[in-house]
């Protein structure tokens, strides 16, 4: 059963919803969104195939973004993303019937990133699963793959400060634009590019509430952000990392498992891409198959 709720993050009222399974078995996930993205698509599916298989799950919206509060609308930034998982946990602390002590936290794409951030200093977080995961800073810095041309990040971050001086005068901070046009130049941008664009922007993914634009001075919080730094300070809490084999993004999961100190496991699923594992059932329910048993072996042992 659904119930939708909300919980404090730093002032701001954050949107949420509560997985409860009819055969609770003891534990709480928490998931959060990818980027641009709201607790409706992603995190929707991997929660109710979670709480089928007794998991109360908490799902929720990004501060500033979805149906969450906050301005200005679109804003990513990383520190209140981490913020938001930590507040989630003590809002769960809070609820009868919850064990505060078998908590764990999923994130999926940008959330990936953003929940090894969140768990590296939160001990409350007892284990910790990533799918697709994605540092957002990394991203900014480097391109989705990894082999963005330099001069691009120095652009982006001279076109984040021309904003916030025009900010500073008009009040109100600029916006650019998430995704390509249309089809066409979706392709001509590339495979992942392709692939974000026909989930966010047509039938097969797309919601109102998700965002279609990200604030200009995001660039620079983001560029910023570290999300890999402190992940071996997870351990001894068990890590799951799931990525798919044809995943452009997959070198951020690799390079993070090497840096995470044990327990931890890598888990590739075969045949799939970054955006197959938000909503392609063959590629999601391998990746569920692999969180259930995780989180089972973590959270649910008297």
């Amino acid at each position: 059963m659904k119930h939708d709720t909300n919980f404090p993050s730093a002032g701001l009222t954050i949107a949420a919803c509560l997985y409860v399974p009819d055969q609770p078995n003891g534990a709480t996930l928490v998931v959060g969104h990818p980027g641009s993205s709201v607790k409706e698509q992603s995190p929707a599916l991997y929660a109710e195939k979670l709480c089928v298989r007794g998991f109360r799950v908490l799902t929720f919206d990004a501060a500033r973004q979805g149906a969450s509060e906050g301005l200005p609308r679109g804003l990513e930034d990383p520190a209140q993303r981490v913020e938001d998982f930590k507040a989630a946990v003590s809002w769960l602390g809070t609820r009868p019937g919850i064990d505060a002590a078998r908590v764990g936290g999923l994130g999926i794409c940008a959330s990936g990133g953003y929940i090894v951030q969140a768990a590296a200093g939160d001990p409350r977080i007892s284990a910790v699963a990533t799918v697709a995961a994605v540092d957002v800073g990394r991203q900014v810095r480097l391109g989705a793959d990894g082999r963005q041309p330099p001069e691009l990040l120095k652009a982006l971050l001279e076109g984040a400060a021309r904003a916030r001086s025009r900010a500073a005068s008009s009040g109100e901070i600029e916006g650019f634009p998430i995704f390509p046009p249309d089809e066409a130049s979706a392709r001509a941008e590339g495979v992942h590019v392709f692939e974000g664009w026909e989930y966010y922007c047509t039938p097969r993914g797309d919601h109102p509430r998700a965002a279609r634009a990200l604030t200009w001075d995001s660039i620079d919080r983001m560029a910023t952000f570290d999300a890999l730094r402190f992940i071996d300070l997870i351990a001894p809490r068990p890590l799951l990392m799931i990525t798919a084999e044809k995943a452009v993004t997959a070198w951020m999961t690799h390079e993070a498992h090497e840096r995470a100190g044990s327990p931890k496991r890598l888990h590739t699923i075969a045949g799939a891409t970054h955006v197959d594992l938000y909503d392609r059932e063959e590629a999601v329910d391998a990746a569920v198959e692999q969180l259930a048993g995780f989180f089972a072996e973590a959270l649910c042992r008297t």
